[in-house]
């Protein structure tokens, strides 16, 4: 059976995909391949992502196109524009910005490596920037009623001069979720999926907010206290089952520099109960604005 990892693309280089031509491969995801491309009518690069028909079925290829669509009204100086959506006989396609940086997980791997203990997480003014200006995005998708449903460090790109992050990958990921017969399957990153996304039920801009206090908790301790688990399918299994929440420890108790005013806006952003979380990300927002301002001055 095919999958994206073998796939053989050599033969799309020179291709013209819309307005632009496809110049070399960039990186390869779960169901999609990203080139680098030459926009003729604006001469510039871009980013061309491309999902291979022979790994959709016409369900999710009719969805891709709806979502795409939607994501390509969204304007925003932290959410990665798309330009154009289309389709070949081969795949389907939406062209993008192209972002010189690396994603924050990067940014994470290298942190975790470094000889000195203290600097092996980002520096807290740097994560509240980071996580405030995405969750400002975010509000704005919200509003828009877009979610994106995949929020991890991976789908956040730090452009390389500005240090300014970018989401990527919004309101595509939904596509990858339905099968022909249009019931919901688990995927993404179990760790950042909100419970009612695991049990496979319709969810809203509260699942976004619980992949972010998951990734907020990940940028202030230099590692996550999680129970040991064998499996992907034993961790979803115990993030359903235990409502009082995955971690093993409270953020405070990890990093003495955090007060416990970050350990109250980590818990309702990881409630288990959507209705106990924010409602919205402009109050996650203004609690971590509230902390930046009584705590990093």
């Amino acid at each position: 059976m095919s999958s994206i990892a073998t796939l053989k693309v050599d033969h799309l280089i020179g291709t013209q995909v819309g307005t632009s031509t496809i110049i070399k491969e960039l990186a390869r995801g779960g169901m999609a391949i990203v080139f680098i491309a030459f926009q003729r009518t604006l001469k510039r690069q871009i980013a061309v992502k491309i999902l291979p028909k022979n790994l959709l079925t016409p369900k999710t290829a009719e969805l891709f196109q709806r979502e795409a669509e939607a994501a390509a009204i969204l304007s925003h100086p932290n959410i990665i524009p798309v330009y154009e959506v289309g389709e070949t006989d081969e795949f389907l396609y939406f062209t993008m910005q192209l972002v010189q940086g690396n994603p924050l997980s990067e940014y994470l791997k290298v942190a975790k490596k470094n000889i000195i203990p203290s600097r092996r997480i980002l520096p807290l003014p740097t994560t509240l920037t980071v996580i405030t200006q995405v969750l400002d995005a975010l509000d704005y998708a919200h509003r828009n009623d877009i979610v994106h449903r995949d929020m991890k460090p991976a789908n956040i790109l730090i452009e390389k001069h500005s240090k300014r992050p970018l989401i990527t990958d919004f309101g595509i990921v939904q596509v990858l979720r339905v099968k022909d017969d249009s019931k919901p399957s688990i995927h993404g990153t179990p760790l950042y999926m909100a419970p009612e996304q695991i049990m496979g039920r319709d969810v809203d801009g509260r699942a976004d907010i619980y992949s972010m206090g998951t990734i907020l908790f990940q940028m202030i301790v230099t590692e996550l206290p999680l129970p040991a688990f064998k499996s992907k399918p034993a961790l979803l299994k115990h993030k359903l089952l235990k409502k009082e929440g995955l971690f093993l420890k409270k953020p405070s108790e990890i990093n003495l520099a955090l007060s416990e005013d970050m350990d109250r806006i980590i818990q309702k952003a990881l409630a288990h109960d959507p209705a106990q979380r924010y409602a919205a990300c402009e109050e996650f927002k203004k609690d971590l604005e509230d902390y930046r301002q009584n705590h990093c001055s």
